[in-house]
């Protein structure tokens, strides 16, 4: 029998191929639509677990949040500034290159993305919104109670990854369970280092769980339905 995958290689296991394509984005508050290629990048099929969180960072380590939640659910309590930190980390341990140089800076403008490396790294908006909707038009890839764990149906908690309906490329969680952060800036000349954070979570009502429904916050912001799910460039 062969032993268990450890979390480090389930999610490199766990990385699905999505191919180029165009994405429209909308911003509902300025009614504005624009239009995206996206280049063919590698996703991971769920967010980040507590345990692969916990197996990048080190027991010891007091970055790692605290909660009550099993291992399989997904981490939460996670800043940007600390997302990009631990792509980084698992980058390194997967001896990969690291595709974030960054400082010291709390709005993380130091922050700068090597596209061209082959480290993880978080997905870019658009390649979040065209990975999640999976071909589709609608304003989510299936039926809410299918795909989603939402206020209606969660129980006022997170889920383990994976346990509700995937859309049809394979990927879990895209829409409920935990909000996921981007990379990009959400408006900077309104917002300033607010990112952007996609896909709705456990507390939310069905507006909240859309394809399309963007959020934002500053890059050490934390709360307990938002996490991160890792990307790879091809």
């Amino acid at each position: 029998m062969s032993p268990e995958p450890t979390p480090r290689q389930e999610i490199a296991e766990r990385m699905i191929e999505i191919s180029a394509g165009t994405i429209f984005l909308r911003d509902e508050g300025t009614k504005v639509t624009w239009k995206v290629e996206v280049g063919a990048f590698l996703l991971a099929s769920h967010p980040v677990t507590r345990e692969l969180y916990r197996a990048v960072r080190g027991e010891g380590d007091g970055e790692v949040p605290g909660s009550p939640a099993g291992p399989r659910t997904p981490v939460t309590e996670v800043s940007w500034r600390e997302a990009v930190r631990f792509c980084n980390l698992l980058s390194e341990a997967a001896g990969l290159e690291p595709c974030y140089s960054m400082g010291d800076d709390r709005d993380g403008r130091d922050v700068v993305c090597d596209w061209e490396a082959g480290g993880y790294r978080l997905p870019s908006e658009a390649e979040w919104e065209y990975a999640c909707r999976a071909g589709t038009s609608g304003v989510r890839y299936g039926e809410l109670d299918e795909i989603a764990w939402y206020g209606g149906n969660s129980g006022g908690e997170v889920h383990d990854v994976a346990t509700r309906a995937p859309n049809a490329w394979g990927l879990h969680d895209m829409i409920g369970n935990v909000w996921e952060w981007c990379w990009d800036l959400y408006d900077p000349g309104v917002y300033g280092p607010y990112r952007v954070f996609r896909g709705g979570g456990a507390y939310d009502l069905p507006r909240g769980c859309r394809a399309s429904c963007r959020r934002k916050s500053h890059p050490t912001f934390r709360v307990d339905d938002l996490g991160f799910r890792l990307a790879r460039s091809r």
